[in-house]
């Protein structure tokens, strides 16, 4: 998978590789520091991608944060 060909399930289902339990009983959050660093980029393209559907209306933060699995 390249960051050209990347759509929205595709930068969900990579997104979840780096979804990390917080120090914060119960809570989860994003952690791009646990992504192999040549993929890096990739990664932050899919963050891009899946915040404008966001900002586009295609869906809420809530239902970004449900999919990507950091609330239920």
């Amino acid at each position: 998978m390249t960051s050209t060909n990347l759509n929205f399930e595709d930068a969900i289902k990579l997104l979840k590789n780096i979804v990390k339990y917080s120090n914060i009983e119960g809570q989860k959050h994003l952690d791009l520091s646990i992504c192999v660093a040549h993929e890096r980029k990739l990664y932050q393209r899919a963050l891009m991608l899946v915040n404008l559907e966001v900002e586009k209306g295609t869906l809420t933060e809530d239902q970004l944060k449900q999919k990507l699995g950091l609330i239920k």
